[in-house]
């Protein structure tokens, strides 16, 4: 009876903290973004604790939510590359992201940037997106782009790009995100799809050139510039997180997080926290969720395929 009574109502205040696992190392903004929420949901779910389980491109810190006890004690991130492209990518998966997870809420919507490295833009008076596709098509074989790794969101979606454009791009695959966001800076690479909180600092100094973002529509975070969508109709690639359960967490579990992390989600000092990360607080039902991380997994399949890319 004690136990049932524990499975109905896992979350009260005065119960151990809650586990929240981050597929990823600490400091990247899927990590913080975590800990700003862990703060504000305090007093209505009681301590959450931060467990950084890195690795296999997001799949360890992923199995590790997958195989928790379904009680609403151990949550997790979901994240683009762990819920819709790493299903596609990976040969052998630890889990199954249709079946093995229930969501909770998204969290996070995060713009993709076209940049150019600013002096190699001016260098070929290259100023917009037609001018970059001008350029590939009169000097065939010349351009090449970085990403953070084979089937990274950056290399996916620079390969949306040359197919939707008729161009071609020699693809350089970097270890990681910053390795490849450093060769577009010191000019090895001529341009980059990279999510808007990283290449952010870079676009304002100068250094980097904002050509257009990946959003179906202009974002207010990156005023004045255009959407890849206004070139090539449909056009959408962004980068996003949010929260989930162990498949079986009982509904009123997840509700009762849904809610919680919902009314953070929807503070204004989360609004304002999650901007200077060039990031924007997106709240759904568990249902919601569930639905959102389908229609993202069916739109990665054919872009992983046509890439080429597999990870063994």
């Amino acid at each position: 009876m004690a136990a049932a009574a524990a499975l109905a109502s896992p979350l009260a205040l005065a119960q151990e903290p809650i586990r929240l696992i981050v597929p990823y190392a600490p400091g990247g903004p899927l990590d913080i973004t975590s800990r700003a929420l862990a703060e504000r949901v305090r007093d209505s779910l009681g301590v959450v604790i931060i467990d950084n389980k890195a690795g296999a491109g997001g799949n360890i810190g992923a199995d590790a939510i997958a195989r928790a006890t379904p009680d609403g004690m151990t949550i997790g991130l979901a994240a683009t590359a762990t819920h819709a492209v790493n299903p596609w990518l990976y040969a052998k998966m630890p889990y199954d992201a249709g079946k093995d997870f229930a969501g909770i809420t998204q969290m996070v919507r995060v713009p993709n940037v076209l940049v150019m490295n600013a002096a190699r833009a001016e260098q070929l008076k290259i100023h917009s997106v037609a001018d970059l596709i001008a350029y590939a098509k009169a000097n065939p074989g010349k351009l090449n782009y970085g990403s953070g790794g084979n089937g990274s969101a950056g290399h996916l979606a620079g390969e949306m790009l040359k197919q939707k454009a008729g161009i071609f791009a020699l693809h350089v695959p970097y270890r990681g995100a910053n390795p490849a966001q450093l060769a577009l800076l010191s000019g090895e690479v001529d341009f980059n799809i990279d999510n808007l909180a990283a290449a952010a600092p870079n676009i304002r100094s100068g250094k980097l050139k904002a050509l257009a973002v990946t959003t179906l529509s202009p974002t207010t975070l990156l005023p004045g510039v255009p959407a890849l969508s206004k070139t090539f109709p449909g056009f959408s690639i962004d980068t996003w997180w949010g929260l989930v359960a162990p498949a079986g967490t009982p509904k009123p579990v997840l509700d009762k997080l849904s809610k919680a992390f919902g009314d953070a989600l929807a503070a204004p000092e989360t609004k304002t926290r999650f901007e200077t990360l060039m990031a924007e607080p997106v709240s759904s039902t568990p249902a919601e969720f569930d639905r959102f991380m389908a229609a993202e997994r069916a739109k990665y399949q054919p872009i992983v395929k046509a890439s080429g890319a597999k990870v063994d």
